[in-house]
């Protein structure tokens, strides 16, 4: 609690799933109460509206801009502590089909938020990645790697005071966009489902997970970090199985075949990564190549222990069985929801 007693805390793409679940968070805890004051800054004005009649908090500041625009994130920035950026582009269809928006939006808006924390000495700074930015094969993917590789760029300047770090995560369970609530409406509409793979494996993480991961980089982070959460991981076949157990649905299987930019498999930290990271029990730390302008040691100096490592994956995480999908399932709320409408 000490460490946001009198604080303002920027939230960056505030009205959306993260947005959301990080502002509860702080308000169930009592965070809330320690703070000075706490901003939303997106460009959807209708769901800042939404919130602001939700949440009727007055510590709750609103703020209409675009992290494309400089101005617009400076206005937000000035004299806050801490930032939490959840603003991207995320869908890997639009950002495949619009790589040149992703690009503004993940990179040069991220680049953005960095700058100006830094211009206006906010102490924290947390970015919000994704697996696909590990052997990115997608424009989404590719944009938050370079995102990443804007804040191990930040690390190696030694005047910047701002820490600025970052986690990773895979799909977060019922977020939007994600294939649950798609399983759920097509098994709700009796339509067939559209599996892309039976095989295919996904990280399972809540959007709790999610927000206690930021909370745990938040306290943990040094400058450069990465952050990631141990997740189980199921395949997509063992998951809708479980979902027509769970609604009592005999409604068809379509395979659909796997689309342009998807992995069978996801990864949340290459062997490389695993080299230079700290095991915390539930999070893995990975420590930034702190290697500086001396182009040199990239010539001489390599890792030699890299065969020893593997990959972190969603095929050699715990898998969970059909049983342990099914109680991970009606723990959450969207699915209780779904349940008790039906």
């Amino acid at each position: 609690m000490k460490d946001f007693e009198d604080k303002i805390v920027l939230i960056t793409g505030g009205t959306g799933s993260f947005g959301t679940a990080l502002l509860k968070k702080f308000i169930h805890t009592g965070i809330m109460d320690q703070l000075r004051e706490i901003r939303i800054f997106s460009r959807d004005e209708l769901k800042q509206d939404m919130m602001r009649n939700e949440f009727n908090i007055k510590k709750i500041k609103y703020y209409i801009g675009d992290v494309r625009n400089r101005a617009s994130v400076d206005q937000a920035m000035q004299n806050v502590n801490f930032v939490f950026h959840a603003a991207a582009l995320k869908q890997v269809p639009s950002c495949e089909f619009f790589p040149l928006e992703a690009i503004q939006t993940n990179v040069l808006g991220s680049s953005n938020v960095i700058r100006s924390a830094i211009a206006n000495e906010a102490e924290k700074v947390i970015m919000l990645s994704t697996d696909k930015a590990v052997y990115p094969i997608n424009v989404m993917g590719m944009s938050k790697a370079l995102m990443e590789k804007l804040v191990q760029a930040e690390s190696r300047l030694k005047h910047v005071k701002t820490v600025v770090c970052a986690v990773r995560y895979g799909n977060v369970m019922c977020s939007r966009g994600s294939v649950i609530p798609l399983f759920i409406q097509q098994i709700k509409n009796n339509s067939p489902i559209t599996v892309t793979a039976p095989e295919m494996t996904r990280f399972m993480l809540s959007l709790d997970d999610a927000v206690n991961l930021v909370i745990f980089a938040f306290l943990n982070a040094q400058h450069g970090d990465v952050f990631i959460k141990k997740a189980p991981a199921c395949t997509v076949g063992d998951l809708v199985d479980v979902l027509k157990k769970i609604f009592h649905s005999t409604t068809p299987v379509k395979v659909i075949g796997i689309r342009q930019g998807e992995k069978i498999h996801e990864t949340l930290a290459s062997s490389m990564e695993m080299i230079r990271s700290k095991d915390w029990g539930d999070f893995y730390q990975i420590k930034p190549d702190n290697r500086d302008l001396n182009y040199q040691l990239y010539f001489n100096q390599g890792q030699t222990t890299a065969e020893n490592f593997k990959d972190y994956t969603s095929d050699n995480t715990d898998q969970l069985n059909p049983s342990e999908i099914e109680t991970l399932l009606l723990g959450l709320s969207e699915v209780k929801k779904e349940l008790k409408d039906r």
